[in-house]
């Protein structure tokens, strides 16, 4: 069965899994848990405990476990899984790289420690963006980044692009570059360039000399914009340039 813990702290929801689990547990527990932060609006923190009384899931609990995570993945901004049991244990770390929000394992003396890892997620997201009257996009780079950023960036885009034949230009306005928080955030970013490339006019990097690296990557991907460095503090100037025509 699976139980709701209600010892956690605000914003982190948690469930025990005790004996054998099964495809009714599921729906009584984890999907009206998933539905409450659809219809709040809000992301969820898992701790997903299982101890020394869980014995096994039936093959109904673990389809039901996929069709969940499979319609919800994006819901989640992190999820932990304190368990001792080894198989568990390695089968998470696998995969824990392929899923869109940060997954980490504790043993089960670590309940405490998974805690206080969900409750310091940053919250919001690793970048944001706005689209300025001259049609260029600015992006603020300031966490890892993740799947869900790309989805917001490309929506922004997208809107746009359905009334406009292209973008103006894209600033890239980052401190430092602090690559991606997974393998997912890194496909939905060669996602939103092969979507996206071919209808920016001009790639403008703000950015300080250890982010100036990308530069040369911006190149390869943006191969049909021009593209130029600033400073960091140079970000008007950026976007002056961004907005300006494609040279001849």
């Amino acid at each position: 069965m699976l139980e709701r813990a209600k010892d956690t702290p605000t914003g982190v929801d948690a469930i025990k899994a005790v004996g054998t689990v099964s495809r009714d547990d599921y729906q009584k527990v984890v999907e009206p848990l998933i539905e409450d932060a659809r219809r709040e609006g809000r992301r969820i923190r898992m701790l997903c405990e299982m101890g020394p009384d869980f014995k096994s899931f039936t093959p109904g609990a673990a389809w039901e476990d996929l069709k969940v995570g499979t319609g919800a993945i994006r819901l989640f901004e992190g999820c932990a899984v304190v368990t001792d049991v080894r198989w568990i244990r390695e089968s998470t770390r696998l995969t824990s790289f392929l899923t869109p929000c940060p997954v980490r394992v504790f043993g089960s003396q670590e309940r405490d420690e998974a805690l206080r890892w969900l409750a310091s997620l940053p919250e919001g997201p690793g970048i944001s963006h706005r689209l300025t009257d001259s049609e260029v996009l600015v992006v603020e780079v300031e966490q890892p980044l993740r799947t869900q950023d790309f989805d917001a960036l490309a929506s922004t885009a997208d809107n746009w692009l359905r009334t406009h034949a292209e973008l103006a230009g894209v600033v890239i306005h980052a401190r430092e570059f602090p690559g991606w928080e997974n393998i997912g955030g890194l496909i939905r970013h060669v996602r939103f360039v092969r979507d996206h490339h071919r209808k920016v006019r001009r790639i403008a990097l703000a950015a300080d000399s250890k982010a100036a690296t990308l530069v040369p990557q911006l190149a390869n991907h943006f191969v049909q914009a021009e593209v130029r460095r600033f400073e960091y503090d140079e970000l008007d100037e950026a976007i002056a340039w961004a907005a300006g025509p494609p040279a001849h």
